[in-house]
């Protein structure tokens, strides 16, 4: 992957799960990383391995419904290295429920984490692109939102809703910014890990287990478009397991 060496990007929600595979793999090509996540001992200790292979990394503790926090991250990644290349919109949350449960704090984070957490991202890193003359702004969304199933609608909304900011940004980007959407499908993460129901936690995390890929496919998706020659805009891509509907 030579077209990542010595590009300077910073991945939220890294570290566990696609975000941590993506800085995994840009690692090896010689990226240099900015990485955050809500858990501190967490990104710290990813960082640690990743520097114990040779990656340039610096972990930040980030909480992406806080304005200031991801203001504070995409900075990290110009005082350190002097650009940023690419914004990775990764972290997300998923505390899916019936609509009839009435989980409105849940709504609510999810509102929080998945839309204002990438326009907060969006909003650090645009004046760099554009001072720059050029960046990438990669925002994963999901399949969820192109195929609608129960106890999803929320969760589902604020996935849309950032799709339709992603080509709301390609269509006003110009040609010096590049936009992808990354729509995954059933992924080996902590996906389910905040579901309150039991029944519909065990239902999702016994289908991922029968059909869920890598979170390194979704990495090997993310540094395809990153890849490609910079008058190359991949703009969506939908990637999830050939048994999922």
């Amino acid at each position: 992957m030579p077209h990542t060496t010595q590009k300077v990007i910073a991945i939220t929600g890294a570290s566990s799960g696609i975000g941590l595979a993506t800085a995994k793999l840009l690692a090896q090509s010689g990226a240099k990383l900015v990485i955050g996540a809500r858990r501190a001992d967490r990104i710290d200790a990813a960082a640690e391995g990743l520097r114990r292979d040779g990656a340039d990394v610096i972990s930040c503790s980030l909480d992406v419904t806080d304005r200031a926090s991801v203001s504070a991250f995409v900075s990290q990644a110009v005082e350190r290295f002097g650009q940023l290349d690419v914004l990775v919109n990764n972290a997300g949350i998923a505390p899916i429920s019936a609509l009839d449960d009435l989980n409105v704090d849940e709504w609510d984070a999810m509102i929080d984490v998945n839309l204002r957490g990438p326009l907060y991202g969006i909003a650090a890193a645009l004046p760099i692109f554009r001072q720059q003359g050029s960046g990438h702004v990669i925002n994963i969304v999901s399949t969820a939102g192109l195929v609608l199933a129960p106890h999803m609608a929320v969760y589902a909304a604020t996935k849309n809703a950032l799709r339709t900011i992603g080509e709301g940004l390609r269509l006003e980007s110009g040609p010096d910014l590049r936009v992808t959407n990354v729509s995954p499908g059933f992924v080996q993460t902590e996906f389910a890990s905040s579901i309150a129901d039991e029944t519909v936690r065990s239902a999702i995390e016994k289908r991922m287990g029968e059909i869920g890929l890598s979170a390194d496919s979704i990495a090997q998706t993310v540094a395809f478009a990153i890849n490609q020659p910079s008058d190359v805009e991949v703009g969506d891509i939908v990637i999830r397991p050939a048994a999922q509907n």
